[in-house]
């Protein structure tokens, strides 16, 4: 399994300084005593919005923007609401509606750091690196020397838009800045094969966004290979089967792509392709997926299958693999024998 099948999700970050600092207070570990506050909770506005910012901490992302839309009826004014719900609707994967909430704030606050940033930040899901660079460039020529954390932003996502260029000279710093920053510098570290030193960078982080899971997943998935460690493989495989069987992730496509690699790590094949067959649509030129899809079918004793995604892959790195080559030899081999045996 190509630790790069996950490694693409990272996003740039966001600018989540806008979300309620009231949830940040909360311990989302004491459920209780959220419970009392939750009870507590009368229908007004105040009590709203912080219901809202707690259902977004919590990655409940839609709770947040059915509260939002709610009063968004009853206060047309509360213009600043419509970043919170573009933000909702990002984090959700939803980019090109994040994009149409976040016009009609922007008709109204052109300059707005966060609302150009996560522009800039749908640009990149939507389209690639230089048209969300593009977007970046006003708030690049325009970001006040006293706003620090704009510039920090910035730069931070820079990286990101130009797929990891600058990333040790850049992240290290802000790694306990913006949330994304350590996970960015992981899949950094993933790409460049170093895969001690993302483990080493992501081992004390406690998962609390199915981001975090995966990517925990991803690593100790790699490691678990490199080493030969099953404890690391069986670990990865816990935290595919946890974001890929949870409510909120089971339907979407890095859902399935957690369950098509904890079935890949348990070897059961037909179930892996059920999940990739599911995707396929979504990633036909995709090499790293093609790599993963390729072995899972021959492993499942579909050679002819296999042979033609895998003579779809394009990437060198991947074309000298031992793994790409053995498979592909095998599958060649099938077809020789089968040749012979039709010709007795």
């Amino acid at each position: 399994m190509s630790r790069e099948d996950h490694a693409q999700y990272s996003k740039p970050g966001s600018g989540e300084i806008c979300a309620d600092a009231a949830a940040g207070k909360i311990q989302f570990n004491d459920e209780k005593k959220l419970m009392v506050f939750h009870q507590n909770m009368q229908d007004i506005i105040e009590d709203q919005l912080s219901l809202a910012s707690i259902h977004y901490m919590r990655s409940h992302y839609q709770e947040a923007i059915d509260i939002y839309k709610r009063i968004l009826l009853e206060n047309r004014d509360f213009l600043a609401l419509n970043v919170y719900v573009a933000l909702c609707y990002y984090k959700l994967d939803y980019y090109d509606v994040s994009q149409e909430v976040l016009a009609v704030y922007l008709q109204q606050v052109p300059d707005s750091t966060i609302a150009l940033n996560l522009k800039a930040c749908n640009h990149f899901r939507l389209y690639n690196g230089k048209a969300a660079e593009a977007e970046l460039k006003s708030l690049m020529d325009n970001a006040l020397s006293s706003f620090e954390f704009a510039k920090e932003l910035i730069k931070h996502n820079l990286v990101v838009f130009r797929a990891g260029e600058g990333a040790l000279q850049v992240l290290p710093p802000l790694v306990d800045v913006i949330p994304e920053a350590r996970l960015n510098l992981v899949i950094y570290y993933l790409r460049q094969d170093d895969v001690q030193e993302a483990f080493n960078l992501i081992k004390d982080l406690e998962p609390t966004t199915p981001q975090e899971y995966i990517l925990k997943g991803v690593v100790n998935a790699a490691l678990g290979q490199e080493l030969g460690s099953r404890d690391h493989l069986k670990i990865a495989q816990q935290f595919f089967q946890l974001v890929g069987g949870s409510a909120s992730e089971c339907d979407t496509i890095p859902g399935r792509q957690c369950m098509a690699s904890c079935f890949f790590l348990l070897r059961q094949f037909d179930d892996v392709l059920i999940y990739l067959n599911s995707i396929k649509s979504y990633f036909y030129n995709d090499d790293t997926f093609n790599f993963n899809y390729a072995q899972a079918k021959a492993a499942a004793g579909n050679y002819k299958e296999a042979e033609e995604v895998f003579l779809l892959i394009q990437s060198e790195k991947i074309k000298n693999d031992y793994v790409y080559l053995s498979w592909l030899s095998r599958c060649c081999k099938y077809f020789l024998m089968l040749s012979l045996s039709i010709f007795e």
